[in-house]
């Protein structure tokens, strides 16, 4: 059972999801986002740099972010992870073993999950804050919605990712159960290349104009 306490991570309700070519593209990244409003990030473990990247930020940042790595489907990628310096870590899909090597190597850990049967699962092994996911193949808001009847009470929350854009994040943070929402658009890969820092910082400001109701004011362009 884990006793991870997501709440700081979770408090803006937005999970930046950055993919890294580059392990030097980390610092400049985290600080575009940092300048912007978001200090939850999640690194996808999908490219030979992620490791060293995980490091970079952890080194340069330390508790200024809240940093998790995705796509952990092994738990030898968990423990690479943690050595890292990540804090917690997401799957897209849910995997007992992963769990439990989470668990073992104390990082917090948010499982996908798409239906019932896993939601009850991975409240069995401890996690009580869930990805949903893919969130707009999986039947987006009215899903969550209908989700909300019969486990709003056992306190589960869900990050929704897949799908979600500038767009749609006002009404998946209004859905019954949502802690946070996850997305890749804030940071896209194309913008890393690029290095548009000041691109991801405005896009990272527009987010949070949205997640805080002050979109009226900072409306997307």
């Amino acid at each position: 059972m884990s006793s991870f306490d997501f709440t700081p991570v979770l408090a803006n309700r937005i999970v930046s999801v950055i993919t890294i070519d580059r392990a030097e593209d980390a610092e400049p990244l985290t600080q575009a986002l940092l300048d912007g409003g978001l200090n939850a990030l999640e690194v996808t473990f999908r490219t030979p740099a992620a490791p060293e990247a995980v490091k970079r930020i952890k080194d340069a940042f330390g508790d200024k972010v809240h940093l998790g790595v995705g796509t952990l489907l092994t738990g030898e990628q968990v423990v690479q992870a943690a050595k890292a310096g990540a804090t917690f870590g997401l799957a897209p899909g849910l995997n007992e073993n992963v769990v439990r090597a989470a668990h073992e190597h104390g990082l917090g850990f948010i499982p996908g999950v798409m239906t019932p049967s896993e939601i009850e699962r991975a409240l069995e092994l401890g996690c009580k804050v869930q990805k949903f996911f893919p969130a707009d193949v999986a039947g987006g808001i009215k899903m969550l919605k209908t989700l909300s009847g019969p486990y709003g009470h056992t306190g589960v929350k869900f990050i929704p990712l897949g799908g979600v854009s500038a767009s749609t994040l006002k009404e998946y943070l209004a859905a019954p159960g949502v802690a946070a929402v996850g997305g890749s658009w804030i940071a896209d890969r194309s913008l890393i290349k690029a290095g548009d820092w000041a691109g991801i910082t405005s896009l990272a400001k527009k987010a949070v104009a949205i997640a805080t109701g002050r979109e009226e004011e900072e409306a997307l362009g």
